[in-house]
């Protein structure tokens, strides 16, 4: 019987479908594990053979624990809102809910063929309105919390109120708005109702706020930080303005600290951590407080360095700052108004990246020292960001190279005020070596005792405060696109209201354009029917606005992350309609044991996550206040693209070995048009690109054109992708779950070479045979008793694959087996005892082919919980050696002797031997060196 793949693959597949063999129970009194993978957003091009290799992993490690006897929950699920479903509509029409569908359906169908041991009935769509019914309650629970700073957690609001009238807000401890004005509880009381929810907005852990962002006018949404790339958009590469725009925030950063306390309790990749902590970016200074000539205003600035503070030579505002408009002179602000246009157009990550431009404009406006009184210039730099700190900084560039450049480049002064120290060529930032001089009180004293000083005296004077500063700021949680999550919110009287749990989800409403309206609002203002009863609780069409009882619903949609920051919680009980999640569910699943995704989400969707359930912990709605204990980064799989090359005449393509000294421009090649020899298919390549059909191609002598080869990211955009269909088709799925695995370390980028795969599935040929023989390759496995070599070759696979996973390190496992069958065929060992166990070992690599053996073994149930084979160490303990006997020390002949006996019985038991007798022909030797455990040397 030959190994037929296709065949086995499907049977089993159907097998697992139909018996729901990976079901997770919610009430087991086996021990839980739950393993989980980051779900993927399912675009049109279906995966490549990159994708399923965080995937391969996981299920595993969730197979090799089932083994173990725990309840595995393996779930997966699709991150199914996005732009480019929505760009899709915008281009041809077509509603991003039947493309979603469509593409959902092409990849369950590749993630079943690769033999996923995933819990189906599990399954969670984020663009399923029966999942973003709890996206938008978890937005409410949010909308209705503040941080109360004494406690150190979220608290109702209801308890909020109460302390206002009671008190007033003097005395409330709470993360708000900087510009929050006190009252008393008697003022409290008087305030109308309007004026009440404004005051409430400032303290609501989301919010409305006015917020610079990120826009793009080609996509008519407001864009992440990490959805831009050198200044323009990652999707279609349209330009990107910063504006201002009212949007709701989540106030993530009230949970700073114990976001950054977190990452000491979980295990997660420490590179990882440290983005996040960079991210965070937690500074102890002081804020300082400077008064603007002429004018009532002030400027705040937050500082690391307030032991600097008679250094200050400039003041510099982002150019975004609200009080550019006020104080700029009628002198300067035509520049001032050009600069801040020309800034517009840069995304504030290329403003931080980019430290060799040096570009600013003076305001003609100037601040007053704390201390000399002394007048300094008030700049504007996009090297100062609106949203970190106060948006202004005190700039002294003896001490800050960036300052430093800032002032040379305008030849502003830069006084020095450290001791013994040159500052002709570049700044001075050594902390540790500062001696502070012209500096009034502070002058002679170091880093550490200036510091605390100028902070006492900033407080004494009224111009300042100690103070902890986060580089983290407030996440916008609003996007003018269709395709998201609607908010659960309607407007009276210009102020939100949240719409009651009874009657979520509020679904998106039918639109027949996705762009926005040609006033500029979301393109949910192009529905007719998206307005909110309150009499009746339901949405109904916009003309029965009448702000009485009928009122407009929110147009913005919310963000990507919003859907997947607790997808991970919804799994546990992904079909109950009252409850997020039972209380039963919860409190057995706790939280994920293994999580396994890529790096580049650390400081987007990790961290949004980590927030979401730390509000939720906080509310007494989960048990943990961190989602996930372990967190591996697979590696990326990457793809050997190929490349033509187009003369500098535009209508040439010359063949890789005719390029030298020429000046030509590599152009990307469908891999699929290449065969193993870089040998490009040039009439496929013409009817691909159709440009170059009548281009002249310059081959080499032999008549080949070749291509260049270059290894690069797997991306469709790069014409370097391997479908997975394809290699499933040729050679197996278990083929491809090996291979990958065989590539390299998890963790690392490893390329892809399809005819590597070969070796894995030779093996797997070489495995079956294993437990097949005869001239018609019969199944045969007999109920003899192993040899000792056959035992010890079985107990450390045991033993090795076993630390492997417990280890992550899957790809030495595979050589173990390949070892082992190797092993094992040369032993013809057929042993039921032996092969029914290595069976088990190889199940969760390539349970397809496991299964099978396993059924012909005579099990009726599936492999997939059996019994994960036990290591005996008895069995790698050596009872015997096999020494080498020497003559005058060449080595004659083996002898097998037992370990246990002594040194007199192995002289015995060599002189006793047939061989020694011949070798010494009748002569007695000199003497007998023995080594127990090592060698046997007979001196003649």
């Amino acid at each position: 019987m030959q190994y037929n793949f296709n065949e086995i693959e499907a049977k089993w597949q159907k097998y697992w479908a139909e018996n729901q063999t990976f079901k997770a129970e919610n009430d087991s009194e086996k021990e839980k594990f739950y393993v989980l993978d980051m779900f993927p957003y399912p675009s049109g091009a279906g995966l490549h053979v990159g994708h399923p290799l965080g995937y391969i992993a996981s299920d595993i490690y969730a197979r090799y624990k089932r083994h173990k006897g725990f309840n595995v929950l393996h779930p997966q699920g699709y991150d199914s809102f996005g732009l480019p479903a929505e760009q899709y509509a915008i281009q041809t029409g077509q509603h991003p809910a039947v493309t979603t569908a469509a593409n959902i359906k092409t990849y369950r169908r590749q993630l079943d063929q690769l033999g996923f041991s995933f819990d189906w009935s599990r399954e969670v769509r984020t663009s399923s309105p029966e999942y973003y019914k709890w996206t938008q309650w978890i937005f409410i629970q949010i909308f209705n919390s503040w941080y109360n700073k004494d406690t150190d957690k979220a608290e109702d609001v209801e308890t909020l109120i109460a302390k206002f009238s009671t008190d007033g807000n003097t005395n409330v401890n709470a993360v708000c708005d900087d510009d929050i004005e006190p009252f008393t509880a008697e003022e409290w009381t008087a305030f109308s109702d309007v004026k009440k929810q404004e005051i409430l907005l400032q303290y609501r852990l989301t919010y409305l706020a006015d917020t610079e962002v990120n826009w793009c006018p080609a996509l008519g949404t407001v864009l992440a930080n990490d959805e831009i790339v050198n200044g323009v958009s990652e999707r279609g590469g349209h330009p990107v303005v910063r504006k201002k725009m009212t949007q709701w925030s989540m106030r993530i950063s009230a949970y700073a600290q114990r976001l950054l306390d977190g990452l000491n309790k979980i295990d997660w990749p420490q590179p990882l951590k440290d983005s996040q902590t960079n991210w965070i970016g937690r500074s102890q200074g002081a804020s300082a407080v400077f008064n603007v000539k002429d004018h009532d205003e002030k400027i705040e600035v937050f500082t690391t360095r307030p032991d600097t503070i008679f250094g200050v030579s400039f003041m510099t505002l982002a150019p975004e700052h609200e009080l550019v408009s006020k104080i700029t002179t009628v002198e300067q602000k035509a520049e001032v108004e050009a600069y801040i246009e020309a800034t517009a157009k840069r995304s504030e990550r290329d403003r931080m990246a980019d430290v060799k431009t040096i570009s600013g404009a003076f305001t003609g406006a100037y601040a007053e020292h704390p201390f000399t009184k002394e007048p300094i210039p008030i700049w504007i730099g996009d090297y100062v960001l609106a949203g970190y700190g106060t948006g202004a900084v005190m700039s002294v560039p003896c001490g800050d190279q960036r300052d430093y450049d800032f002032a040379k480049h305008f030849n502003i002064p830069i006084p020095n005020i450290f001791e013994g120290v040159d500052i002709s060529e570049e700044a001075f930032a050594d902390k540790d070596k500062t001696v502070i001089a012209n500096s009034d009180f502070l002058n002679g004293l170091p880093y550490k005792k200036a510091m605390k000083l100028a902070i006492y005296e900033l407080e004494k004077i009224g111009h300042g405060e100690g103070k902890i500063n986060y580089r983290l700021r407030d996440a916008v949680f609003s996007r003018q696109r269709y395709w998201g999550e609607p908010f659960p919110v309607y407007y009276v009287d210009g102020m939100p209201q949240m719409i009651a749990k009874e009657y979520l989800p509020i679904a998106l409403p039918e639109v027949e354009k996705y762009l926005p309206t040609e006033t500029g609002e979301p393109p949910l203002g192009n529905a007719e029917v998206w307005a909110w009863c309150n009499k009746e609780n339901k949405v109904v069409s916009n003309d029965k606005i009448d702000n009485e009882t009928v009122f407009p619903l929110e147009l913005n949609t919310m963000p990507g992350w919003a859907g997947s920051s607790q997808y991970f919680n919804r799994y546990m009980d992904p079909h109950n309609n009252e409850k997020i999640f039972s209380e039963n569910a919860i409190n057995y699943w706790q939280d994920v044991d293994l999580y396994i995704g890529g790096s580049e989400h650390a400081t987007g969707h990790l961290l949004y996550s980590r927030f979401w359930q730390k509000f939720m912990f906080d509310k007494g709605l989960v048990p943990k206040d961190e989602f996930a204990k372990k967190l591996i980064n697979q590696g990326m799989i990457t793809g050997t693209s190929a490349f033509v090359y187009r003369d500098e005449d535009g209508k040439t393509l010359i063949s890789k070995g005719l390029i030298e000294g020429r000046n030509v421009t590599p152009i990307h090649a469908d891999v699929s048009l290449v065969n193993a020899s870089d040998e490009l298919d040039v009439e496929g390549f013409k009817k691909w690109r159709d440009e170059f059909a009548d281009a002249e191609f310059i081959t080499e002598e032999d008549g080949t054109f070749k291509v260049g080869r270059e290894v690069e990211k797997m991306s469709k955009s790069k014409y370097n992708v391997v479908n997975p269909d394809a290699i499933c088709e040729e050679y197996g799925a278990d083929s491809l779950r090996l291979y990958e695995m065989f590539l390299g370390p998890l963790e690392q980028s490893k390329p892809w070479n399809t005819a590597g795969i070969t070796g894995t599935h030779s093996f797997l040929k070489k495995l079956w045979r294993q437990f097949h023989t005869g001239e018609n390759a019969s199944f045969l496995v007999s109920e003899d008793e192993p040899s000792k070599e056959s035992w010890k070759t079985l107990h450390k696979t045991i033993k090795k694959v076993e630390e492997d996973i417990e280890n992550f390190s899957f790809n030495t496992s595979v050589s173990t087996f390949m070892i082992c069958v190797n092993e094992l065929s040369s032993q013809k060992c057929y042993s039921r005892k032996v092969l029914e166990p290595l069976a088990i070992l190889v199940s969760p690599y390539a349970p397809h082919i496991a299964e099978e053996l396993w059924n012909k073994l005579g099990h009726t149930e599936s492999i997939a919980t059996a019994p994960f084979p036990k290591f005996e160490g008895k069995y790698l303990v050596e009872s015997s050696k096999e020494y080498p006997i020497s003559f005058n020390g060449k080595m004659k002949f083996t002898l097998e002797l037992s370990l246990d006996l002594s040194k007199e019985e192995i002289e015995a038991a060599v002189m006793a031997n047939e061989k020694t007798q011949q070798q010494l022909q009748g002569r007695e030797p000199k003497k007998v060196i023995v080594v127990p455990g090592k060698i046997v040397n007979i001196v003649g």
